[in-house]
């Protein structure tokens, strides 16, 4: 079959190429956002761009005594503004020619958009649904960052992100910055100076105290890491030059965690090792360590209904579910440290619609049966929520 028999076929695989066809990089969201607005109108589905540009669904409940739900997804994809062309291999993927197929979250947006309309139009009885699709995920998060939290009536959300059909991933890591600088107070040059005892390298002592410090998994559980340091860059000197006494040495690490205590746990034995390191090499060099929250954690809830309902909804429409953490960041993290219009905690959940295979690069993929059992799951789990 051909993509444009494919097309044809399923209404979501036609919105999905429709959705993947208009370019949207991070921070240029426009013509998607204004194509899923008049969508929207002419489809009978309460959509808005709110200030920041995000699209915001909100249909009202036809059952007051039940609770509103929310999926989320972003419009914006890793790849440039050029034209993107979609096409089917024989295996039943889909691709773009030469680029990105942005699968990473049209696949997502599709199916959120498609349901939208779906129940916008029907006499089911729920409790309403909200739908946002937001700005800049891949970069800076600044969509889901400027929402108005406030206005938001849900509790419970579905961030239609995640790459694997049948996955709900309920919990993920935090992302801290963690920079460490050395600076000698006497550098010198390598011949005349080294045997000067109160010369020190920062190099030199930037190296014994990462042999101190911890790297790789610091806790996990069930099989699962929870919390990591991983060692990035090293900064000193010059690697083409070696006659000089380094006076200043840098590093920096990354903190991931899905657990703000267990976090903190190891932030406090990286900052005692420095400070210790410090105090021992006082008289040759300052030494400090500074932590910057770039992510906070989306951390693990006692509440369990939404993975039950997920786990039975996703057997029931023939899709294999994976209740499972990761260790990485997305819009969860932002939504689990808000809280809703009635002061509630959002508690959201990273929920896998599509099998996207490559994302992010020109050989992305994805599978379109996929899409369409993903739907079906959708559709069972919102059904089962307001019964």
């Amino acid at each position: 079959m051909t993509i444009e028999q494919i097309r044809k076929e399923h209404e979501l695989i036609d919105l999905f190429c429709t959705l993947a066809e208009i370019p949207s990089p991070s921070l240029h969201e426009e013509n998607v956002a204004n194509w899923i607005i008049n969508y929207c109108n002419e489809n009978n589905i309460p959509a808005k761009l709110d200030d920041y540009g995000n699209v915001r669904i909100d249909i009202a409940p036809t059952d007051n005594s039940k609770d509103y739900l929310l999926l989320s997804s972003h419009m914006d994809v890793i790849g440039d503004d050029s034209p993107v062309k979609t096409y089917l291999d024989d295996n039943g993927n889909i691709h773009a020619e030469g680029r990105t197929l942005g699968a990473d979250d049209k696949a997502g947006v599709a199916n959120a958009l498609l349901f939208a309309k779906e129940i916008a139009n029907s006499q089911m009885s729920h409790g309403g649904l909200e739908c946002i699709f937001t700005r800049d995920e891949e970069s800076g998060m600044s969509g889901v960052k400027h929402l108005n939290f406030n206005d938001i009536k849900s509790k419970y959300i579905l961030v239609c992100d995640s790459d694997t059909l049948g996955q709900l991933e309920v919990a993920g890591a935090s992302y801290t910055l963690v920079k460490i600088e050395i600076h000698s107070h006497k550098g010198g040059h390598s011949g005349i100076d080294i045997g000067d005892k109160t010369r020190a390298n920062a190099a030199k002592l930037l190296g014994d105290l990462i042999s101190q410090l911890p790297q790789g998994v610091f806790w996990e559980e069930n099989g699962s890491v929870v919390t990591s340091c991983n060692l990035g860059g090293i900064q000193a000197g010059d690697i083409k030059v070696t006659n000089i006494i380094n006076p200043d040495a840098a590093v920096s690490y990354s903190i991931r965690s899905a657990s703000r205590s267990k976090e903190e746990e190891l932030k406090s034995i990286m900052q005692k090792t420095v400070e210790d390191f410090a105090q021992k090499h006082s008289d040759l060099a300052k030494v400090t360590i500074e932590f910057e929250e770039h992510l906070p954690p989306f951390e693990k809830v006692n509440d369990e209904y939404i993975p039950i309902l997920f786990e039975a909804a996703a057997k029931k429409a023939g899709v294999e579910p994976d209740i499972t953490t990761f260790h990485a960041g997305a819009e969860t993290h932002i939504y689990a440290n808000q809280t809703n219009s009635k002061g509630e905690k959002f508690i959201p959940y990273l929920v896998g619609l599509a099998t996207v295979c490559n994302m992010h690069t020109k050989d992305e993929y994805v599978d379109y049966k996929s899409m369409l059992k993903g739907h079906d799951a959708l559709r069972e789990f919102f059904e089962a929520y307001n019964k």
